[in-house]
């Protein structure tokens, strides 16, 4: 992967039945250094994701034949760690916990505007690492350790129970340690619909199961003015 600021432009997949009408969206991106490649449907997005690298894909939701979801899973098994914000025209709650099952970074509602699809875009972009790793299977956060892929967090032999929420919380945070995740980008993914304080109040809570001292974090800290991030052993 290329790195951020470098010469080389990011490569991103756009997947939409209707992409000749984003056009204008497509040219917005382009101005601003980065190289979209417009697909109109599934399998060509499959095929083609089996081929080439793309740094980001945008993916929506809604299309005939192979749907979004479908599409999404096929795109993961090729690329586990491509990032993916899914465009919709609704926030079903359902439909909004399966995609995050799969593991979409962030969601888009239509109406949107182009500025703020490049907002979602940098803010996922930024965070990654400069050069791609093995997707963790674990977070080690001193005694305690959370296996990623059963969900499950322990303290040597104990089990420590966590909420859907807090779960989804500290997934996405493990599966990129050291990555900086802002405040509302959070919010969108894991809890979709909180308030402001949501996410503040779900590190908080998960604090008190993963830090020695959850006054003074060592693991899942805050990064003043950007976010939080989390920090294994």
């Amino acid at each position: 992967m290329t790195q951020w600021g470098s010469d080389d432009p990011k490569r991103i997949m756009w997947v939409d039945d209707e992409i000749e009408l984003l056009r204008p969206h497509i040219m917005f991106l382009t101005e601003r250094h980065y190289e979209v490649t417009p697909v109109s449907n599934g399998d060509d997005a499959i095929a083609l994701c089996d081929q080439e690298h793309f740094d980001l894909v945008l993916l929506d939701e809604m299309m005939p034949g192979l749907d979004g979801l479908s599409t999404l899973e096929r795109i993961k098994e090729i690329d586990a760690n491509v990032p993916v914000i899914m465009i919709t025209k609704n926030e079903e709650e359902h439909l909004m916990n399966e995609a995050i099952g799969r593991r979409i970074d962030d969601y888009l509602t239509k109406p949107y505007e182009p500025r703020e699809l490049l907002l979602r875009i940098n803010n996922i972009l930024w965070r990654l690492p400069a050069e791609p790793n093995e997707a963790p299977t674990e977070a080690r956060l001193g005694d305690v350790v959370f296996d990623i892929a059963r969900e499950q967090l322990r303290r040597g032999p104990e089990h420590i129970p966590l909420t859907s929420t807090e779960c989804r919380l500290l997934k996405l945070l493990a599966e990129r340690p050291g990555a900086v995740f802002a405040r509302d980008a959070l919010l969108r993914i894991v809890a979709p619909g909180g308030g402001t304080r949501t996410v503040d109040v779900q590190v908080n809570r998960l604090r008190q199961k993963i830090e020695p001292d959850p006054k003074i974090p060592r693991y899942l800290q805050t990064v003043r003015g950007q976010g939080y991030i989390l920090r294994t052993d």
